[in-house]
């Protein structure tokens, strides 16, 4: 059984997040997603932060079938991640997102946020950085403009993780 997924904006609704402006998705931690140690997986929270970027990706007008279209894709080449507490079995969890830097060019990375619902507790801090690929190739190629565009910083989170340095140290390289 799979983790049931639901997209949705969170626009400032949940005061424990670390950064303004995210993107979300909420997932029920399922079945499939526990292990021998009686919570979820620790690959799970990748395939969780995963699926949140691409909702938000297609939330943004960048679906797969899009990128496809475009031979263009953003691969992974790192991800970092801070397990801080376990979800459980039927746990209600935000997986939260937000690009943090996009040099227009090549290069742009996302932070993450998981919490548990029920009491707003972080259970994980994350950060990718992406490579602008052809999909034809997998070779790195200049990102599109609309890359560039839909992927953009948002300012407010800009302003804060300027202002916050260990904020920043925990969810950028």
């Amino acid at each position: 059984m799979r983790s049931d997924v639901v997209t949705k904006s969170v626009r400032g609704a949940l005061p424990k997040l670390l950064l303004p402006e995210a993107f979300a998705i909420e997932v029920t931690a399922s079945d499939a997603d526990i292990d021998a140690f009686n919570h979820v997986n620790n690959a799970v929270y990748l395939k969780w932060m995963n699926d949140c970027a691409a909702a938000h990706s297609a939330a943004v007008g960048l679906p797969a079938e899009a990128c496809v279209t475009l031979d263009r894709g953003m691969a992974v080449r790192e991800t970092k991640l801070l397990y801080q507490h376990p979800a459980r079995l039927g746990d209600e969890v935000i997986i939260a997102n937000w690009v943090t830097q996009n040099d227009g060019r090549l290069r742009a990375s996302r932070a993450f946020q998981i919490l548990r619902r029920s009491d707003d507790t972080t259970l994980l801090l994350g950060a990718s950085n992406y490579a602008c690929i052809a999909l034809s190739t997998g070779r790195p190629v200049r990102m599109p403009d609309i890359f560039r565009d839909q992927y953009r910083v948002d300012q407010h989170v800009e302003r804060q993780l300027l202002a916050d340095a260990d904020l920043r140290s925990r969810l950028l390289f």
